[in-house]
């Protein structure tokens, strides 16, 4: 049993560019949740947004982390299998349970959605809570790799908006984390998969790391037509998956589609894309949104991991204690062309 007055430590974003080190109390679990120690933490691109004052989501203050894996210290009895000792994690999205699309069953796009480490606090702490039904068993993933299931799930949602086969061909905008497992998940579906990005060291470990058909830096429209060209003979692609979250990356995508192509918007941006519309009739292209994930892609990319397809280890760029979280967004913030992922050690 935890003491409730013990005190633990909480990494807290309390304004844009400032990260503190938090002292708080241990929380004690409610019926129906369990007691975890945190293990490892991900990083990810609004994560950074939230550093830089610049996400269409968060309220400060805010005790970071959705992307976790962590060790059940406390769990009372349930039908989920969940047991002390257990290294685990968890679907970080709360879904209010009444809107129209949580009665339609679409509780991932749940309009009063509140995600760990965004609208409601985080898991970057040593002990936080949990409901067991949020919990998975980690099934002897590595817990840094379990820590990345997460992220996985997001770009895995949303391909899965799309259809795909052995005669499409993909290209994903952006090879950070979530554009390279957008591009893993194109990928395990049979598609023939392409990463543009406006840093070489990323197309070029996107591509050498993950198996990928080939990849591309786009930093000019020039550059974007000449390997649409090159690619696909002018065709354009089949599907394209707007991974980066901003404007110009979507007006891209649009681009770079084929007529009776689609195209997958996963990035978030607070500003406003200028386009013609026609472009959508002319071409008839469909265009989806994706948020989040649900327990069904979970399920998928933890049996991709646990059974040896993919490797999420190569996308671990840098790792820092969790007492230099500090330093570690700043480092971030400064290399973000150069990291891939940062991980956080508890």
């Amino acid at each position: 049993m935890v003491e409730n007055a013990r005190t633990i430590t909480g990494i807290v974003l309390t304004e844009p560019g400032v990260v503190q080190l938090v002292d708080a109390v241990a929380p004690v679990p409610a019926a129906g949740e369990a007691l975890l120690r945190m293990r490892f933490g991900g990083v990810c691109g609004s994560d950074l947004a939230s550093y830089r004052g610049i996400s269409a989501y968060v309220s400060y203050p805010r005790t970071l982390g959705h992307e976790f894996s962590a060790e059940v210290v406390e769990v009372g009895p349930n039908d989920h299998g969940i047991a002390p000792g257990m290294l685990v994690t968890a679907l970080p999205y709360f879904n209010c349970g009444v809107c129209y699309p949580c009665r339609r069953g679409r509780i991932n796009a749940c309009t009063e959605n509140q995600t760990m480490g965004v609208q409601r606090e985080g898991a970057f702490s040593e002990l936080f809570t949990m409901p067991i039904d949020r919990i998975y068993d980690g099934s002897g993933i590595d817990p840094r790799a379990l820590a990345l299931i997460e992220p996985f799930s997001i770009s895995y949602h949303g391909v899965g908006r799309i259809p795909l086969g052995a005669e499409d061909r993909v290209l994903v905008f952006g090879a950070g984390a979530i554009g390279i497992l957008a591009a893993v998940s194109a990928k395990s579906r049979g598609a023939q998969v392409y990463v543009t990005d406006i840093s070489a060291v990323k197309v070029e470990a996107a591509v050498r790391d993950f198996g990928l058909d080939g990849g591309f830096v786009n930093d000019s429209s020039e550059s974007l037509r000449a390997n649409i060209e090159r690619i696909t003979g002018g065709d354009g692609f089949d599907a394209t998956v707007e991974a980066v979250g901003l404007p110009a990356a979507f007006l891209a995508c649009v681009e770079a589609a084929s007529s009776g192509g689609h195209v997958v918007v996963i990035g978030v941006s607070k500003s406003s894309a200028d386009f013609n519309a026609t472009e959508l009739q002319r071409k008839e292209l469909t265009v989806v949104g994706s948020r989040a994930a649900t327990r069904s892609d979970f399920d998928a990319t933890m049996a991709l991991v646990r059974d040896g397809h993919v490797d999420l280890g190569p996308l671990i760029t840098r790792e820092f204690s969790a007492e230099a979280m500090p330093q570690a967004l700043e480092n971030l913030d400064r290399n973000s062309g150069e990291i891939t992922k940062l991980l956080i050690r508890f």
